[in-house]
């Protein structure tokens, strides 16, 4: 497997270090000169790519590349990787183009649950920007019979950011907004999805999240009992000093479904919950 991956950031070096071993070679974009000797460290070829236009030597290296992981999010232009790159990850014909999108492109549902086939109606900029691309990369993979599979990631968290860690640097808020549930997913287990992903190499959409949506301050209390200290005091979400777009993020309320990649991929989550997740982060 040669794997060529455009933005490797948290959740795609999470998918290096599981696949490392089934690649001959693995090369990624970034945008700074800095990080390019980051991503020599971990084994990765770094390519320079600000999304403003080719970068140098990618055109060569998609040639030989098998596989093609795009996790850079698009702008008011579209997808940059498309956009640059679309020419040469078409006549690279890889066996799998893997991209990775948000949750956030369902919308508001008021809590509802939703799945793959729930039509979505996205509310903020980025997201109206993320279904835009989303349908371009299908788009591209019916004309050009390229296998693309669509990854909608919900709130990524991990080693080195998760709740933990803001309790204890003092960042932890509990906002509580009535009914209010996000969806979480573990950076781990977006790895094990992609890789699993790699055997079915068709085009299709999976909804990446652990198996319980939860109210946001249910997480902040749970770690702070975990770590033996006060939970923050609560916060009612109207009348809490937010950023634009933190408060956006309350905006859309739903429960997202991870059927279909237990199904079809049959994975089985190594995190299936916060509290799960949380009780292994804090053993570490």
């Amino acid at each position: 497997m040669r794997l060529f991956i455009f933005g490797v950031g948290y959740s795609s070096k999470a998918f290096v270090e599981r696949i490392r071993s089934r690649c001959s070679w693995i090369g990624g974009t970034t945008r700074s000169v800095a990080k390019a000797e980051q991503l020599k460290a971990l084994g990765v070829e770094p390519f320079l790519f600000d999304g403003t236009q080719p970068g140098e030597g990618i055109r060569e290296a998609l040639a030989d590349a098998t596989h093609v992981l795009q996790s850079i999010a698009p702008d008011e232009a579209g997808d940059p990787v498309l956009i640059h790159h679309g020419v040469d990850v078409a006549a690279a014909r890889p066996q799998w183009i893997g991209y990775l999108s948000t949750v956030g492109v369902y919308g508001d549902h008021d809590g509802a649950w939703v799945d793959e086939d729930t039509p979505c109606r996205p509310v903020s900029r980025r997201s109206v920007q993320r279904v835009a691309a989303e349908n371009a990369w299908l788009e591209f993979a019916a004309t050009t019979e390229l296998p693309v599979q669509v990854f909608r990631l919900s709130g990524i968290y991990g080693p080195g950011r998760n709740a933990l860690i803001n309790l204890r640097d003092g960042t932890a808020r509990r906002l509580v907004k009535p009914g209010q549930v996000f969806n979480r997913i573990r950076v781990e287990d977006i790895a094990g999805v992609l890789e699993a992903s790699l055997a079915q190499p068709r085009t299709r959409i999976y909804n990446v999240t652990d198996d319980e949506p939860a109210p946001p301050q249910d997480v902040v209390t749970y770690g702070a009992e975990l770590l033996g200290i006060q939970p923050p005091p609560e916060q009612d979400f109207a009348t809490a000093d937010l950023s634009p777009m933190a408060r956006s993020f309350y905006g859309e309320n739903k429960r997202v479904s991870n059927g279909r990649i237990k199904r079809e991929l049959s994975y089985k989550f190594l995190y299936e919950n916060y509290r799960v997740s949380l009780c292994d982060l804090i053993e570490r």
